[in-house]
This record gives C-alpha cells, sequence and structure tokens, in this order.
C-alpha cells in the first residue's frame, strides 16, 4: 500500500514507530490511512485538529494475568486483553478470542476494525475487543469454566452495559459466555445486558447465532443483485466450520447457491453433490469434532490435509469465515483463474493486501469484512436493545432487521466510494462511511 498524503503518512510511520512488532494492526490501520486520502482533501480538519491521530490509539488497553487449576490440580497462568478502542458514537463493542495466536497486536487490530464496523451499522456502538492466548480446545467443560469465571473476576472491573459490552469471537461461544456471564453476576450483583451472545433463557437474542454467516450472504446478495447478479445457481467455497462458515453455508444455499467445500485449522472437504450442512452441524456443533469426520459419512468427498488448497477449488463465490491473511496473492490468483465473480469476507481481515488488489485489478467484486461481516455486532447491538427494553423479538423481526442492516450497509459504503471518486471500491468505501460518523463526533467532542 501506498499513502501519498505527507501527513497521513507521518501518522503511519508513527504507528509503525510506536506499535513495533505488530503487523495486523500496520495493515489495518494502512489500509484505512490510504483510504481516507480523498476525504482529509476535503476535511483538512481531520488532520489539523488531530482526530486522525487520536483514532490511531487506543483510548485504553487492559492487560492482565489470568491464573487458574488445571484438572489435575495445576496452576496455569494465561494473559487476558481488552482494547478499549473508541467510544466516540457509543459503548465499546466488540468480541473476546481466546486462541493461541492471541496477543495485544492482534488485539489492536480486531479493535480498530471494530470501529468502522460498528460504525457502519448505523447503531450507536464504538469499538473494542478482547481474549486471551487460553487454548479452549482439547480442555475439558471443568477447565473452560475456572478460566471463564478467572478471566472475568478481572475483566468485569472494566465493563458495564453502558462503558464496555464484549460478545464472542474465535474460541467463545455460548458455553464460554454463559461462565463468564454467570461471574460478572456474582462479582457485580447486576443482572445486565454487559455481554451479548448470552443464552435465550438469561437475556439472549434469537438470531443471534446465525447473525455473522446470515449478514455476510444479505451483503454479498445486496452486491450481486446491484450488478445485475444473484447467489442463483452459483457455486460456493466456504472456508472455516465455526458458526460464521456454517449459517453462511445456510443461507447462501437458501439463496440459490451449492456450497462445495468448508474446513477447519487441520484442512478441507471437497463435496461435488454440495455440503451436506446438517453433517457439519452435527461434527462441529454435537460433537466438537473435525471437519475430516465429513467423508466417513459421504463416500464421494475428499479431505485434503492443510487449509489454502481449498482456494483452488473452481467456483463463483468465495467467503473466506476462519481467520485474518488466508487469502495471499497466489490463492486470490487461482481464484480469479478459476473464474470467481465475487469475494466477500467473513472472517476479520481474510485477503491479504496484495490478495485484494488481485481481485481488484481483475473486476471481481469485492466485500471487505469490515462490511460484510458486520451482521454479528449488529445483531449483539440488538440483543443490547432488547436487553435494555427487558423484551424479545422473535427471529424473524431480528433477522428481518439484520437483512435491512446489512443492505443499508452495501448501500453506504458503495455511495461513499462512488462520492469520493472511487466508485466500485468497496473496501475504500466501507472505511469512509465508517469513518466519518466517528470523526465527525470526535469533532465535536474536542481534545479528549
Amino acid at each position: 500500500m501506498s499513502i501519498k498524503n505527507e501527513k497521513l503518512a507521518k501518522v503511519m510511520e508513527d504507528v509503525i514507530k510506536r506499535n513495533p512488532g505488530e503487523p495486523e494492526f500496520h495493515q489495518a490501520v494502512a489500509e484505512v490511512l490510504e483510504s481516507l486520502e480523498p476525504v482529509v482533501e476535503k476535511r483538512p480538519e481531520f488532520l489539523e485538529k488531530g482526530v486522525i491521530d487520536m483514532l490511531v490509539e487506543p483510548e485504553r488497553i487492559i492487560k492482565f494475568r489470568v491464573p487458574w487449576v488445571d484438572d489435575q490440580g495445576n496452576v496455569q497462568v494465561n494473559r487476558g486483553f481488552r482494547v478499549q478502542y473508541n467510544s466516540a458514537i457509543g459503548p465499546y463493542k466488540g468480541g473476546l478470542r481466546f486462541h493461541p495466536s492471541v496477543y495485544e497486536g492482534i488485539i489492536k487490530f480486531l479493535g480498530f476494525e471494530q470501529i468502522f464496523k460498528n460504525s457502519l451499522t448505523g447503531l450507536p456502538i464504538g469499538g473494542g475487543k478482547g481474549g486471551s492466548d487460553f487454548d479452549p480446545k482439547g480442555k475439558s467443560d471443568g477447565e473452560v469454566m475456572r478460566f471463564c469465571q478467572s478471566f472475568m473476576m478481572e475483566l468485569s472491573k472494566y465493563i458495564g452495559a453502558d462503558t464496555d459490552v464484549p460478545a464472542g469471537d474465535i474460541g467463545v461461544g455460548a458455553r464460554e459466555i454463559g461462565y463468564m456471564y454467570g461471574m460478572y453476576k456474582k462479582q457485580r450483583d447486576e443482572f445486565t445486558g454487559v455481554l451479548t451472545g448470552k443464552g435465550l433463557t438469561y437475556g439472549g437474542s434469537l438470531a443471534r447465532k446465525e447473525a455473522t454467516g446470515f449478514g455476510l450472504c444479505y451483503f454479498t446478495d445486496a452486491m450481486l443483485k446491484d450488478h445485475g447478479l444473484s447467489f442463483d445457481g452459483k457455486t460456493v467455497v466456504i472456508s472455516g466450520s465455526g458458526n460464521v462458515a456454517i449459517y453462511a453455508a445456510q443461507k447462501a444455499t437458501e439463496l440459490g447457491g451449492k456450497v462445495v467445500a468448508m474446513s477447519d485449522s487441520n484442512g478441507y472437504v471437497y463435496d461435488a453433490n454440495g455440503i451436506d450442512l446438517a453433517e457439519v452441524k452435527q461434527i462441529k456443533e454435537v460433537r466438537r469434532g473435525r471437519i475430516k469426520e465429513y467423508v466417513d459419512t459421504h463416500k464421494d468427498a475428499v479431505y485434503t490435509e492443510g487449509c489454502s488448497g481449498i482456494w483452488g477449488i473452481k467456483c463463483d463465490i468465495a467467503l473466506p469465515c476462519a481467520t485474518q491473511n488466508e487469502i495471499n496473492e497466489e490463492s486470490a490468483k487461482k481464484l480469479v483463474a478459476n473464474g470467481v465473480i465475487a469475494v466477500a469476507e467473513g472472517a476479520n481481515m481474510p485477503s491479504t493486501p496484495e490478495a485484494i488488489h488481485t481481485f481488484q485489478s481483475n473486476q471481481v467484486l469485492f466485500a471487505p469484512a469490515k462490511a460484510s461481516n458486520a451482521g454479528g455486532v449488529t445483531t449483539s447491538a440488538l440483543e443490547m436493545s432488547q436487553n435494555s427494553m427487558r423484551y424479545s423479538w422473535t427471529f424473524e423481526e431480528v433477522d428481518a432487521k439484520l437483512q435491512g442492516i446489512m443492505v443499508n450497509i452495501y448501500k453506504n459504503a458503495s455511495a461513499a466510494a462512488k462520492e469520493y471518486g472511487m466508485e466500485g471500491n468497496l473496501v475504500a468505501g466501507a472505511n469512509i462511511a465508517g469513518f466519518l460518523k466517528v470523526a465527525n463526533s470526535m469533532l465535536a467532542f474536542g481534545v479528549v
């Protein structure tokens, strides 16, 4: 990426200098700053009054130890993080990720992205993110519970329904949210909507589990329709097999597509007949198994070790729903050579800058994560609203609100790109549309 504006380039230089060894964070900031060049030409006050300097620096970073006892009676110690990045338009909002790869730079990258994603929803929520290098895989329920309780004993000091509302992310599902919410309630002696993704019996929202995957497809469908296309009759490849991937596969199928491949961190399965989603749900949601088990019951399917090969499968629509930077330039070139017409990101920043350039320079419709995977946080914000009202909407009501918001995100990102001379560039459009709401609020607050 190349930032031509000298003042923006200086901001980027300072970000790298002040945050060494955090390449994901540098990548996320560089993408946004490059998109903002035409904005600061029209609105120089964003630079002159320090808005962008303040924007790239988190308001608060909380880092703490998380001691817990395993089933053998040994004390284990992990690190916990919460980056409360920007509260210009509402309380901090963003997930908690439990995965060995978690460190401060990953959480900062995710929190920075969350600012713009949350702004794009049109709902009053700021940007934050958190997590731990704890790995729930292979741990007993008791070990996960003890870790979550210890984690929340510390985090509970810094969050609240009107301050910071975490949710789930990789490694944090209904089980983990339940354990953490129970400890929060005990510590604070209050029943408030401080976590989202809660169980339906204690304040959760219908359609939350499906939201990110459904929202991804609603956004993609809007993008396709705007170009005279649709999911109908299209072959779809989806990486991942967690909530986002599973429910993206479900909605893509409902919209007329045929999903032929899914993956996990070990490898991927290809089923030319179309993925049997009921079997994937059984493996992943019931047995907590590995995707390779799919071929035990589907003899025509093929399992391949390793994940990157999934992008060599011929498809019309690619939905990366696994993790950051999973599609590199080589994978992008394979997709283009095989005739892909649309790529929409369900994970956070799953395409490298080189991959994005490859898609855009070959006229592939490309939907960036901060826009296309905003369905999860959208429904989390709707859960917050229901908690505040002590009320719950039906699945159909939530789903309809979700679809309307995702279509509006597409329209707003598309319109912003056109207004600033980059028609069709949804990466720039999403960054600009998300930025303007936050930046105008920061201007109103002054230097704080």
